[in-house]
């Protein structure tokens, strides 16, 4: 999905597992990257949907400085004021009836906790999960991908797995039955190609699990934190779920990763019940707040929904036929295969993303993304053969 691996010279000490794109950024400002030799790259990636707020934003900068020079690190044994004004920022800024605020590092780990609580409350040994689905690499959260069974590498998975074919109605009723413990979603796949399941079909989801007992969990580790142009998922398509989780956009850069619950799962939990070194330590927490300003104070989801509307109008041209998925989270659906139109477009100074479906080609980019940006990308587009 990505291009060859850049070569240099000497050993390289790092595990080759990654794919790597032909370039090496050295310095980057707002959505632009610089490459070695001065070459400047427009960033509609955003390192994995992560860099929401661009790179070398005052108040991200502002916030971690002085948080680092207060207290750099104390963990949850101490109370500390900064982590409970993130807990509170954060749940004020979800609009949602999820009133409880567990910290973690990243969004495997938030998901790993939310399918552990899903079983442990409900005593049920079965999670449902859709196809296209990525959810993380750890155990539990690996369990529930999408053909992960191609690296998975453990003996056995933590429990019984389903999955669903996406936006198919008829089949949740087969699926999700009194043995299931959880359904975990992400309501706009990511990996699977920007895919928006929808309202229509989340809303059958969350009924279903209603009538099943079962605990409905989004994963909306990459299209949260204002990357559909609302807060969340949850808020746009009008479906509460009982847990979700989140990172990436959360801290902007600093690793930072959330698991929100609804009270009737928070009123399971008891001292000892999740645990953490450096989840909600105080640098991700201040950082969690500026986050949540800028967006907040500089209208950052009109942005998003205004400049993702300019997107889908000048840029179904050239190798483009069409575009799914909400926000900043978009995939341009290519005639040819989106590996070919991503490496056309970083030859013209544009870097975008691929998926596991071989003809979209996947925008992650900065909230701070201007109708500017999007023009170059049409231009480069429709100079490209269809």
């Amino acid at each position: 999905m990505s291009q060859p691996a850049v070569t240099t010279q000497g050993k390289n000490h790092l595990a080759q597992v990654f794919a790597q794109y032909p370039i090496e950024v050295v310095a980057a400002n707002d959505v632009w990257l610089t490459a070695r030799g001065g070459r400047r790259i427009l960033d509609l990636y955003g390192g994995h949907a992560v860099a929401a707020l661009g790179y070398g934003h005052p108040r991200w900068l502002a916030a971690l400085e002085r948080q680092a020079r207060d207290v750099l690190f104390q963990s949850n044994a101490v109370p500390m004021e900064v982590r409970s004004r993130a807990a509170a920022r954060l749940v004020a800024f979800s609009g949602l009836p999820l009133d409880t605020v567990f910290f973690v590092n990243s969004g495997a780990e938030a998901n790993e906790n939310a399918l552990r609580l899903a079983c442990r409350i409900t005593g049920r040994t079965r999670v449902v999960a859709v196809e296209g689905s990525f959810h993380g690499r750890s155990a539990a959260a690996a369990a529930v991908t999408w053909g992960s069974e191609k690296w998975y590498g453990f003996p056995r998975r933590p429990f019984d797995v389903t999955f669903v074919p996406r936006r198919d109605h008829a089949a949740l009723a087969a699926a999700i039955t009194q043995d299931t413990a959880a359904v975990i979603v992400e309501p706009v796949q990511g990996v699977g190609g920007a895919f928006d399941l929808g309202r229509d079909y989340l809303q059958a989801l969350r009924s279903r699990c209603d009538e099943t007992c079962t605990l409905l969990v989004f994963d909306e580790v990459q299209c949260g934190v204002g990357r559909t142009g609302h807060p969340f998922a949850a808020n746009l398509y009008g479906v509460v779920p009982d847990l979700l989780t989140t990172a990436k956009a959360l801290g902007a850069g600093f690793p930072a990763g959330a698991l929100l619950m609804a009270p009737q799962v928070a009123a399971h939990l008891k001292v000892g019940e999740l645990g953490t070194t450096f989840g909600g330590g105080p640098l991700a927490c201040a950082v969690i707040e500026a986050v949540i300003e800028a967006i907040e104070q500089e209208e950052l989801l009109e942005n998003v929904r205004r400049v993702s509307a300019r997107i889908r109008k000048r840029c179904v041209t050239g190798p483009v036929s069409g575009t799914q998925g909400e926000g900043f989270l978009i995939g341009l659906k290519t005639r040819p295969p989106a590996a070919e139109v991503q490496k056309a477009l970083l030859e013209r100074d544009i870097l975008t993303g691929t998926s596991s479906d071989p003809h979209v080609l996947r925008l992650l980019p900065a909230y701070t993304l201007g109708a500017e940006h999007v023009d170059l990308l049409a231009s480069a587009l429709s100079g490209l053969p269809a």
